[in-house]
């Protein structure tokens, strides 16, 4: 196949897993003789190196509003709208993609996916994160020309731009439609929480593909340790921010002194202030953790180092990719069940699980972990082998490249169905 890939960031310049799990799979399917092409923005981390040239990556794309990018007016914001579906239509014409592969477009004009309707070439969604259900329909541009009770200046200025025939000639480039005729007939999610809260939010995605979020066993391996290694070391990995739960791991540190004489060591970046109130709890209340910072590379060997994840997040999250690298490099976990998490963690089982936000549950679950060393054994070793087994890079990438076959196949037969005349299966 010919797949063109669209996504809002695309490695080395990212800030998450969707992101690292996207070019994975880029990666996997040109390993398959698939040609893929990357259509992303121009989006820059600071300390990333972007001079270095990109065999069938372009990054052209332009980001409003999200990641420090400036929300625009109106009138600045029609012309990122055309020069960005502009940008899809002449990959679309250069490359002639059998498929269009939509990642993440947080950030992202929306427009994009109504002129992937118009274009008429099929397309797949790959949902790792809530941005149709929670921002799709917040979508400055569509949402500008759309609004049910715009304010009069706003009315105003949409009728002029109407009745001059500007909207006419916008919407040949960048298509000023309602969110409600986006169409995601082809679409598939990472958990079956997040179909759900898509299609509560009244998008029509029931019929989504369950495709789970993969790891890379070849990378992100080890052993679970034995019963007689004694619990000493935790780990968090993520995001530092409110709703990744780190402040509820330093409450449950505090409230295991004198019954766990363990560390607590927390790799990952975050709001400057935020990181300072953690920094600043940690020193106040003498814990035992300490903060770092690493590079994707080294983090197999920083799981290895580690004795327990503990994954506090009190969001919704999709389906997290930091358990399933720990469990695979052999490590228990303790962790919330929000979201997607609720589809891997069985209590007990594979792993540990408490309230999100709960401080004194993770605390007790920290020293349950440390006093029952069979059962932490028994399970580190299940979710080792249940993740190697069901969750690795090569059987999801599987299945993603069926449903992308699928989607191909089911373009031609319409089509075929429609030159002959017949009803389409």
């Amino acid at each position: 196949m010919k797949i063109l890939t669209i996504t809002n960031l695309f490695p080395p310049h990212y800030v998450g897993g969707y992101e690292l799990i996207c070019a994975a799979v880029v990666k996997a399917l040109r390993a398959r003789g698939h040609q893929v092409e990357v259509l992303t923005s121009n989006h820059q981390v600071d300390g990333v190196s972007g001079d270095a040239p990109e065999q069938g990556i372009n990054r052209t794309l332009q980001i409003h509003g999200f990641f420090g990018h400036p929300w625009l007016g109106i009138r600045r914001l029609a012309e990122l709208e055309l020069h960005n579906n502009q940008q899809l239509r002449d990959a679309v014409a250069r490359f002639q993609p059998n498929v269009v592969h939509v990642w993440n477009l947080g950030g992202v004009s929306k427009s994009l996916c109504l002129t992937l309707q118009e274009l008429g070439v099929p397309t797949v969604y790959h949902l790792s994160d809530h941005w149709i259900a929670r921002s799709l329909v917040a979508d400055v541009w569509l949402d500008w020309w759309n609004r049910s009770k715009p304010s009069v200046a706003v009315q105003l200025l949409r009728a002029f731009w109407t009745w001059t025939g500007r909207k006419k000639q916008w919407s040949i480039v960048a298509p000023t439609g309602a969110v409600e005729t986006i169409r995601f007939a082809r679409i598939s999610f990472c958990s079956q929480a997040l179909r759900d809260i898509t299609a509560a939010k009244g998008y029509a995605v029931g019929h989504g593909a369950i495709i789970y979020c993969p790891v890379d066993i070849s990378r992100f391996k080890g052993a679970p340790a034995p019963a007689s290694q004694i619990l000493h070391k935790l780990l968090y990995v993520g995001r530092l921010a409110e709703d990744k739960g780190v402040m509820t791991a330093l409450r449950a540190m505090l409230a295991v002194q004198g019954r766990f004489p363990g560390e607590l060591h927390i790799y990952g970046r975050g709001d400057a202030d935020y990181t300072a109130s953690l920094h600043a709890y940690v020193k106040e209340h003498h814990l035992p953790v300490f903060f770092h910072s690493a590079r994707s590379s080294e983090m197999p060997t920083i799981y290895r180092a580690h004795d327990a994840l503990l994954f506090t997040s009190e969001w919704e999250e999709p389906f997290a990719l930091t358990p399933l690298e720990a469990m695979s490099c052999g490590l228990p976990v303790i962790g919330t069940t929000t979201g997607g998490s609720r589809e891997l963690f069985r209590h007990g089982e594979n792993a540990l699980t408490y309230k999100a936000g709960d401080a004194l549950e993770l605390a007790e679950r920290i020293v349950e972990l440390a006093n029952n060393p069979v059962a932490r054994a028994r399970m580190a070793a299940t979710g080792h082998q249940e993740v190697r087994s069901r969750y690795h890079e090569s059987a999801i990438v599987d299945q993603m490249e069926q449903y992308l076959l699928e989607t191909v196949a089911l373009a031609a037969g319409v089509d075929r169905g429609k030159a002959g005349g017949s009803t389409p299966p």
